[in-house]
């Protein structure tokens, strides 16, 4: 047996005291500041509001989108700001109107534009809080070195620096254009080019799915802009021929798979319950190159219009534990929304900047509290031609006079090329009831005068502050884009 002395057994009876009210003082810490929640962020490219499953397509089968729906909620009311590559990415990383932002359409390569360094990403209010920040595929936010997104607060990038279409083989447009070779970037270095692109989805996966398990035990922010449904279309031999919808079925298939397989990886490694993921896409589908593209039913138009088919995009958003399953949010909410939701669930601070977007969890979390932010919804396009605006709960949508383009009924071709646009106009202002008549057959300006007179003066708002090149207007509000020497 051993015998203590009376001062090593009290020396030991301290040390173990003072242990256990350390431990117990690290397990109340634990409890008070649980860690904060993972945000993973899929950016689908040109993929149409009814092409998934679960928002009523007839032929695309998305098991993995549809549990993930059914385990979380269906935003069937949720915008973009912009319906076009740059300017819808710029709006949903910064929480601003693109138009503020100064920046507009979709960049060609080493034209010297993008998002300006000074203006805060979601990745960039995470990092103070220790985030670990990744983007796996497509940036459109500048391709020169310092407009890169390892600029903007991503500690890795792996991914091509715009569309996928602005590529030397292009069988339409690239040599029109004289593209250069497309750039497979590593963080800032060129690792590849690509002259065929049937393994992106999966390189982008992959990569999702390490970065995942590589930061299991803190917390992160994994952004996935897919490259796809973007024309042209590829996809890997998994799923070449396997849909009824064709090749464009073919990669939403895969694009789903992906999903799943993040998913997989979420629950593999314990996180499922501290993750919100957040499912949508860029803008509506690019409707003249027929069978190659999505479509956007039951909504008018696609890509590249203010009609509901090019700024609705489909929305589903998970987190268990958190979002009630199995719902269907018909609130309307916008891109510019995210950015100050993940500040609120997480703790990050807000942008010094102004910015335009709301927190809206209470929507996701508490949708039967929600109470109405946004008085309107402004749709900007080209170069900040002011289109339309859309009351605050998505009801009444009024467009102002403003060329856009139709293929009028027209249906495109199988070759994968497109066909040409008519070129259509609003001649005097137009007014839609969006609950009665989502489609925007109904022109009632003349019926609700009262309504047309308050969404006017949320044109004049939009003017006076972000200004509209069609009535050569000058916001008041409008900051620089980021602009460095060009590569041409």
């Amino acid at each position: 047996m051993i015998h203590f002395s009376q001062p090593s057994f009290s020396i030991i009876f301290c040390l173990l005291f003072f242990w256990a009210c350390s431990v117990k003082s690290d397990q109340a810490e634990t409890s008070q500041n649980p860690k904060p929640p993972n945000v993973v962020l899929i950016f689908t490219d040109d993929q149409g509001y009814q092409d998934l499953g679960c928002f009523g397509s007839p032929d695309i089968k998305t098991p993995y989108i549809d549990r993930m729906a059914s385990e979380g909620a269906r935003l069937t009311n949720f915008y973009v700001s912009q319906p076009v590559c740059s300017a819808s990415r710029s709006s949903l990383l910064t929480g601003c109107y693109a138009t503020r932002l100064g920046i507009s359409g979709a960049y060609s390569p080493n034209v010297g534009k993008g998002l300006h360094p000074d203006e805060q990403t979601i990745a960039e209010v995470l990092k103070p809080l220790g985030y670990a920040t990744a983007i796996y595929g497509k940036w459109h936010l500048g391709s020169e070195s310092e407009l890169l997104p390892t600029r903007q607060g991503f500690d890795e990038y792996f991914g091509i620096p715009y569309s996928n279409d602005m590529w030397p083989f292009h069988p339409w447009q690239g040599t029109r254009f004289n593209f250069p070779d497309l750039p497979l970037l590593e963080n800032e270095e060129v690792i590849d080019t690509l002259e065929e692109q049937s393994m992106i989805t999966t390189w982008y996966t992959e990569r999702a799915v390490k970065f995942i398990e590589k930061n299991k035990d803190h917390p992160f922010f994994l952004y996935v802009p897919h490259s796809m449904p973007h024309v042209p279309l590829f996809v890997s031999d998994k799923f070449k021929g396997k849909s009824e919808a064709g090749i464009y079925g073919d990669v939403i298939a895969e694009i789903d798979w992906s999903v799943g397989q993040i998913l997989e990886a979420l629950k593999t490694n314990g996180l499922d319950e501290n993750t919100l993921v957040i499912f949508t896409s860029d803008n509506g589908p690019w409707l003249s190159y027929g069978t190659h593209s999505g479509k956007a039913l039951p909504l008018r138009e696609g890509k590249g219009t203010a009609w509901e088919g090019g700024v609705r995009v489909p929305c589903v958003m998970r987190w268990p534990g958190h979002i009630a399953p199995g719902q269907t949010i018909d609130k309307p909410a916008m891109t510019i929304d995210v950015l100050p939701t993940v500040c609120a669930i997480t703790g990050a601070r807000l942008p010094d900047k102004k910015i335009d977007g709301t927190n809206l969890s209470d929507l996701i979390l508490h949708p039967d509290q929600y109470e109405q932010h946004h008085d309107a919804y402004w749709f900007y396009y080209k170069k900040h031609e002011l289109h339309a605006v859309m009351s605050g709960d998505g009801r009444w949508k009024l467009y102002l006079p403003h060329g856009y383009r139709s293929l009028n009924g027209r249906i495109g071709t199988d070759d994968g090329l497109p066909i040409p646009y008519d070129q259509n106009k609003v001649v005097t202002p137009e007014l839609y009831d969006l609950q009665a008549d989502i489609s925007e057959r109904s022109n009632v300006y003349e019926q609700h005068p009262e309504v047309v007179a308050l969404l006017m003066e949320e044109v004049e708002e939009a003017r006076s502050t972000l200004g509209d090149n069609l009535t050569d207007r000058i916001g008041s509000e409008v900051r620089p884009l980021g602009t460095v020497a060009s590569n041409n």
